[in-house]
């Protein structure tokens, strides 16, 4: 179902406006709902970074084991395995559903481009239901976006889940 209001054109967003904000965090987790990878992949910048931590957020990604590091050309490879059906832990897909709640506005950064980021926080709950049963995952997601050519784009995305510090169930999707 398309929405009609969603293309429609607007003027340059503003990243102060929580409203706005939160639009686009709802758009971004109904994209990788609803593995609608075509969407979600346009939402993400050239120069941006996917974290998933383990144990903790005080760690190198770059020394140190990740669930997931991914700059944008491992973000697009993931996305072309999810397409094919690669992930063979998600063929068939998982019915997905997530909850976005406590949006924050919680300031800028520069990013390594030279851009601005507007750093967003949030918590988040996300359903994942296979055949094997449901999966919950709980934890708080820091988003880092920004305006490109009129549009809100995320730059960073990191996923810090409550339970990090254990063994995780498969994540062969978008977290």
């Amino acid at each position: 179902m398309s929405v009609a209001f969603e293309n429609r054109s607007q003027k340059t967003p503003d990243l102060t406006d929580i409203r706005q904000v939160e639009a686009f965090l709802y758009r971004e987790a109904r994209y990788a709902d609803e593995h609608d990878f075509d969407s979600w992949e346009a939402l993400w910048t050239d120069d941006a970074l996917y974290w998933v931590p383990i144990d903790g957020t005080d760690k190198d990604p770059k020394t140190h084991m990740s669930v997931i590091y991914d700059n944008r050309n491992r973000i697009s490879t993931r996305l072309k395995q999810l397409r094919t059906s690669k992930r063979y832990a998600q063929s068939p897909p998982s019915n997905m559903r997530r909850v976005i709640s406590n949006v924050e506005l919680l300031g800028t950064e520069a990013a390594v481009s030279g851009a601005e980021n507007t750093v967003v926080g949030a918590n988040f709950m996300l359903f994942s239901a296979k055949e094997r049963g449901t999966d919950i995952f709980a934890g708080r997601v820091t988003y880092r976006i920004r305006v490109v050519d009129d549009a809100i784009r995320l730059a960073g995305k990191t996923v810090v889940l409550v339970d990090n510090e254990y063994a995780l169930p498969n994540m062969g999707f978008l977290i």
